[in-house]
């Protein structure tokens, strides 16, 4: 069965059909597009009506446009609406509508994206689920995510983010989640908000698209977690909480310990009532454990299996730029290197993650990070980079890498005989891996996404042949 029909795709967004035609997926980058999909030509650094040509010859079953492009033939398949953007709302509604999906929807300024996998994984033993690709969850990715959703989908699970005030909401009303989550709260794009408070504010918008009867499960041992209540009181009646027990709200679901273990992390848990569980992840670190820990409150609160879902979480490993681990081997007889990719994004919180899990990764030889800028991080954001060298991971590490001038903060605060080089591109890092990385080291790739650490991470690969732990 085609995923849209012109006749569907149409009466969805109110716009012309062009051609009685079908489309099997939907893209947005000729780079990757699949036969038989819908292009949409979105505005973002360029106009994709420039591309729509060639999307058609590459073989795209129609285009998404709010205009005839240049190069177009009048016989050509497409959707003619006043707006693109709008366009795809509206068929990201429709989507969502026609299906009887039990839906997911995941936000937090850190961990969204490993948590959102999590769910898939454990949901995907459960029933036919759909989830966004890669980080696909901004104004197009969410409704470009419930577009391509399968008519008989069972389980979604979808992923919001921000950078700004005022956007969450409108994507969660989007996606009408049954569950929403929270995974936590950290000083991130700190520059578009006056506080903390402010981003948590944001963070909770995500309930305010909770279908009636949802469950909001929520992050207990954070400072702001009050601020969460506060909206959930007024959204929903049944609110879950995730921790330790340290923070200001009991938890209903409760880490009761957490064992870092070579490369693996073990966690115990206890849910409302009374029964225990423990997850196996296949990657080190605390944080780790307390997404998982709201991943099974969300799957509780669906009603599913429990038992088959901690199965399943145990063959979860992160994506790569998230964490994911490598062995790159530096040749006949010359040994490895452990390499520790969380090179997509960061801010302090997943910073300070990332050493602790580096600090705590078995080692033969040292430890070493490369650490770029952490961005959006308002006038705080000198402090919060020389912050990172109060860490206590900090002194189990042998050398750490500064790049970009926030992190010059750091590489002033840390101590002598932890400070490697500093440098103003991850370009001119690698220019210099030959010589400060030997075999038996363990080494941390974790900056910005504009900082471009994934070339870091590229160079280390390139010292050998990188070949997946998992």
């Amino acid at each position: 069965m085609s995923l849209w029909t012109a006749e569907e795709a149409a009466a969805a967004t109110g716009g012309q059909a062009v051609g009685d035609w079908r489309v099997d997926g939907i893209s947005i980058d000729t780079r990757s597009i699949a036969e038989g999909d819908l292009f949409v030509a979105l505005k973002a650094a360029r106009d994709g009506h420039d591309f729509v040509a060639q999307a058609l010859e590459k073989g795209a079953g129609a285009a998404l446009v709010s205009r005839r492009p240049e190069g177009v033939g009048d016989d050509a398949p497409l959707l003619l609406v006043d707006d693109v953007q709008t366009g795809l709302e509206a068929l990201g509604r429709a989507g969502r509508a026609r299906t009887d999906a039990r839906v997911i929807a995941v936000t937090g300024s850190v961990g969204k994206t490993s948590t959102k996998e999590m769910l898939a994984r454990m949901l995907s033993d459960q029933g036919r689920t759909h989830s966004a690709v890669a980080s696909y969850n901004n104004h197009w990715g969410v409704p470009l995510t419930l577009a391509r959703m399968p008519r008989d989908t069972e389980f979604a699970v979808i992923e919001i983010g921000m950078n700004h005030p005022g956007e969450i909401s409108p994507l969660a009303k989007q996606a009408r989640p049954h569950v929403a989550m929270v995974t936590t709260v950290a000083p991130v794009h700190l520059e578009a908000f006056d506080g903390i408070e402010g981003i948590a504010a944001e963070k909770a918008a995500i309930m305010d698209g909770l279908e009636p009867g949802g469950v909001a499960i929520l992050n207990a041992d954070i400072a702001e977690a009050p601020i969460l209540q506060s909206v959930a009181k007024r959204v929903t009646r049944d609110v879950q909480w995730c921790g330790t027990g340290t923070g200001p709200i009991a938890p209903t679901y409760h880490l009761t310990g957490t064992t870092l273990r070579g490369d693996e992390t073990e966690a115990e848990v206890t849910l409302p009532n009374a029964q225990t569980h423990r997850l196996h992840i296949q990657s080190l670190g605390a944080h780790f454990a307390m997404n998982a820990l709201g991943a099974l409150a969300c799957l509780a609160a669906l009603d599913l299996d429990l038992a088959k879902a901690v199965q399943s979480l145990s063959l979860w490993s992160p994506v790569t730029g998230r964490g994911a681990r490598e062995t790159v081997s530096l040749g006949a007889g010359q040994g490895e290197i452990l390499l520790l990719d969380d090179s997509y994004n960061a801010n302090p919180t997943s910073v300070a993650a990332a050493l602790a899990v580096l600090a705590a990764t078995p080692c033969a030889g040292r430890r070493i990070a490369y650490l770029g800028d952490m961005k959006e991080l308002g006038p705080q954001e000198q402090r919060l980079h020389s912050d990172l060298a109060d860490l206590d991971a900090v002194q189990a590490l042998d050398e750490i890498h500064c790049i970009g001038p926030l992190m010059g903060a750091l590489h002033a605060a840390l101590p002598a005989d932890k400070r490697g080089g500093h440098y103003a591109t991850s370009d001119d890092v690698r220019a210099d891996l030959a010589g400060q990385i030997a075999a038996g080291d363990v080494v941390l790739a974790k900056g910005s996404l504009s900082m471009a650490l994934a070339k870091v991470v590229d160079g280390i690969r390139e010292l050998g042949h990188g070949e997946a732990t998992f």
